[in-house]
């Protein structure tokens, strides 16, 4: 498969919402849509209640997913920097998205500024769409007009030391496990993964999807009746027959 006709694929996604993502990944496992990826509640493969998306007006953006860890400085340990992070992100296909996780003490986690200005305009510079991290970010103001999106856990306006421990190895955010590589599919919904070899197989099924969906609501919005609901509803895998 061409990269040309990767890209194009990858746009033709965000034309798609996350949850309807979620669902051809692995929410309904008995659906002839749903490819089945995970078992959809005993693996990591989307995000819970505490991510926050700072700019829904975005849309949904989707990329290859960037990884990192940071956490407080240690002295036995200072061979990474932020720079080992950008050269991650400019070697990885385009466009990409950084998962962050962060590793503060809890006493701490709550006040990491992390992200901001700077490090965003860099990060959009190579090709980087936005950031998921499960801590706060800053700068929400300054980062609004570069249409990047921020995926946190809050809003905070400071903070101290921090470094880098390490660049694209597994990480874990806000209930997801990400790997390098893996696809991430983001809106005000949250953020879904899948691997990047299965992102034909997602459009292909996400588009069915939405037929499907689009005929059922065009039935459900002509129903008068609870009978009429229960007839269209029949079968459909979170309804009880």
């Amino acid at each position: 498969m061409s990269d040309q006709s990767i890209q194009a694929m990858l746009e033709e996604l965000r034309q798609f919402d996350t949850p309807s993502i979620t669902n051809v990944v692995a929410t309904y496992p008995g659906a002839a849509t749903c490819l089945g990826l995970y078992n959809p509640w005993t693996e990591n493969w989307y995000t819970d209640q505490t991510l926050r998306c700072m700019y829904p007006e975005l849309g949904p953006l989707v990329g290859y997913a960037v990884t990192c860890v940071y956490s407080l400085p240690d002295p036995g340990f200072n061979r990474l920097t932020f720079a080992d992070v950008l050269d991650a992100l400019d070697a990885m296909p385009k466009p990409t998205v950084l998962v962050l996780q962060q590793k503060f003490p809890p006493h701490l986690a709550g006040k990491v500024g992390l992200a901001g200005g700077n490090m965003v305009s860099a990060m959009k510079a190579i090709g980087c769409v936005g950031l998921i991290s499960n801590g706060p970010s800053r700068d929400v103001d300054e980062v609004r007009p570069m249409q990047f999106q921020y995926m946190l856990t809050g809003i905070t306006p400071g903070h101290g030391g921090q470094a880098v421990q390490a660049v694209n190895v597994p990480v874990s955010v806000c209930g997801m496990d990400v790997a390098p590589g893996e696809i991430i599919h983001m809106d005000e919904n949250g953020a879904v993964k899948f691997p990047a070899d299965k992102i034909a197989a997602v459009l292909d099924n996400v588009r069915k999807l939405r037929d499907e969906e689009a005929e059922r609501m065009g039935r459900l919005q002509k129903a008068t009746s609870a009978a009429e609901l229960r007839a269209i509803f029949g079968g459909h895998s979170y309804v009880k027959k």
